[in-house]
């Protein structure tokens, strides 16, 4: 009988394991990859050297005698549209992985700004660790950026949010269209 209650409770736990791993697994790990992303992103590999070497021959394939400076405006107005997009992304996905906890209800406000100054520690981090590569360097301007993508991504995140909860019936209204059916 007591070989049967520990089994019992083995069962239970295993259960419990497999739903943390499943939530971890459908919340955080997308967190953690594109954090890595971003930390390769600022390595030698995404420079403006390297990147270059791709982007240049597919803009003068699609207009073919561009001018250098039309080339180099081009390259600059993209990587700073990828330093918004990047960290709009991680704002969705550290937004999305901590809505999904049950231990860490807050409001949103206090979601909002927690969220807000993780993604603008990493960014301050991430330009530091540009500092030590050759290839980069780092600028206080793209920190701005970034919290400014992160920002972004908030607003969407939020306002996504908020229509979600207006377009969920409440209890009484459900209650209602069933009754009606």
């Amino acid at each position: 009988m007591l070989d049967v209650r520990r089994l019992l409770s083995l069962i239970i736990y295993l259960r419990s394991l497999a739903r943390e791993m499943k939530s971890f697994l459908k919340y955080w790990l997308p967190l953690l990859v594109w954090l890595c992303v971003i930390f390769l992103g600022s390595t030698n590999l995404m420079s403006a050297e390297h990147t270059s070497r791709f982007i240049v021959p597919f803009l003068l394939w699609l207009k073919p005698g561009m001018s250098p400076k039309t080339i180099w405006i081009i390259l600059i107005v993209t990587r700073k549209c990828a330093h918004v997009c990047e960290y709009a992304i991680l704002a969705l996905l550290l937004w999305r992985a901590l809505r999904s906890g049950p231990t860490l209800r807050m409001s949103t406000p206090i979601l909002f700004g927690a969220v807000l100054l993780a993604c603008a520690v990493f960014a301050a981090s991430d330009e530091f660790h540009q500092s030590f590569i050759k290839s980069r360097t780092p600028s206080v301007r793209d920190v701005v950026l970034d919290v400014a993508g992160a920002l972004l991504g908030l607003l969407i995140g939020t306002s996504f949010a908020a229509r979600h909860a207006k377009q969920t019936p409440t209890t009484n209204e459900s209650q209602f269209v069933d009754a009606r059916l």
